[in-house]
C-alpha cells in the first residue's frame, strides 16, 4: 500500500511538472488537485484500463497496438472531467501530457 501511495506522490509531483511544460493544461488549486488527478488516473489505471484493453484486442490487434495509445488518452481525458481544478485543451494536448507525465514518472522512480 505504501508503494502505491508513494507512486500516486511522484506522478502528482510529475503532473504538476508538466503544467508548467505543456501548453494548454492548467491546474487552478495547483498541488492538491495535482495530487488528486495523480490519484484518479492511477484508480483508473488500475480498473478501467484492463477491461478497455480487453474489450478491444481485435481493433488493437489490427492497429498493431497503436490504439493503446488512445486508450490511455481516454484515461488522461476521462480524468481530466472527473477532477475539478485541472482543465486539458484537447486530445493531441491530452497525448502529449500523457507522455510528458509518463516520462518524468519514470525519471523521478529512478531518482528516489
Amino acid at each position: 500500500m505504501t508503494g502505491f501511495l508513494i507512486k500516486v506522490l511522484l506522478t502528482g509531483i510529475a503532473v504538476i511538472i508538466a503544467t508548467y511544460i505543456i501548453p494548454g493544461v492548467t491546474i487552478t488549486d495547483s498541488f492538491l488537485t495535482a495530487f488528486v488527478f495523480a490519484f484518479v488516473l492511477a484508480l483508473l489505471n488500475t480498473f478501467v484500463k484492463p477491461v478497455l484493453t480487453f474489450l478491444t484486442i481485435p481493433i488493437t490487434i489490427m492497429t498493431l497496438g497503436l490504439f493503446l495509445i488512445v486508450i490511455n488518452v481516454g484515461m488522461v481525458l476521462l480524468a481530466d472531467y472527473l477532477v475539478d481544478g485541472i482543465d486539458i485543451a484537447g486530445f493531441f494536448t491530452a497525448l502529449i501530457f500523457g507522455v510528458a507525465i509518463a516520462i518524468l514518472t519514470w525519471i523521478l522512480n529512478l531518482i528516489f
